[in-house]
């Protein structure tokens, strides 16, 4: 029921298309993830918290509901799309609290020290979204429908859609719940 070149949102299972990417923490199958580590630092009376690492990974990936399928291939340069993701995973590490032995190592991947040069902790946080293999997710775009030049496994016909982004509009992706799922804006 999706209407060719018209901006759509389709919610449904994320299906990987590839080998899928793991999370760098959680260490889960997913389609994307974002992460990112901070460091607190001060300057006298104010705190704030610096970025360290910011990373984002994103694969093609397929839609399913119903048996219907769509497919999503976001690129990351140049950037077409727009994502909202759940925190799923979050750690933290500070003067009285040590990084846990799975944080210590995630830190070390990055090249990052936990202690400061008295050997005290760092006061250190990590956040972690992904979009794992089979959660509902929805994602806007527009719809185009593409004819298949291999058979896809356990799909029958030979058009699916891809939801694209255009000049004006990107793809939109997320995994929070409360977006009811709607053919249309």
């Amino acid at each position: 029921s999706l209407k060719n070149h018209e901006l759509t949102r389709f919610t449904g299972k994320a299906l990987h298309v590839k080998e899928p990417l793991i999370a760098p923490f959680s260490k889960r199958k997913c389609v994307f993830y974002v992460m990112k580590i901070e460091q607190k630092k001060s300057n006298g009376k104010n705190n704030h918290w610096r970025t360290i690492v910011k990373e984002e990974k994103i694969q093609e990936f397929f839609l399913e509901k119903n048996s219907d399928f769509a497919i999503v291939r976001p690129n990351q340069n140049p950037k077409n799309y727009i994502s909202h993701l759940v925190i799923d995973k979050k750690q933290n590490s500070g003067s009285f609290n040590d990084p846990t032995p799975e944080f210590k190592a995630l830190l070390e991947q990055y090249n990052i020290n936990s202690e400061g040069f008295l050997g005290f902790n760092k006061s250190l946080r990590y956040s972690e979204g992904i979009i794992e293999i089979g959660e509902q997710i929805t994602v806007a775009g527009i719809a185009k429908w593409k004819t298949l030049k291999e058979p896809i496994e356990g799909y029958s016909y030979s058009k699916i859609a891809e939801l694209e982004s255009t000049d004006k509009q990107k793809l939109i992706i997320t995994d929070l719940p409360n977006i009811k799922s709607k053919k249309r804006f």
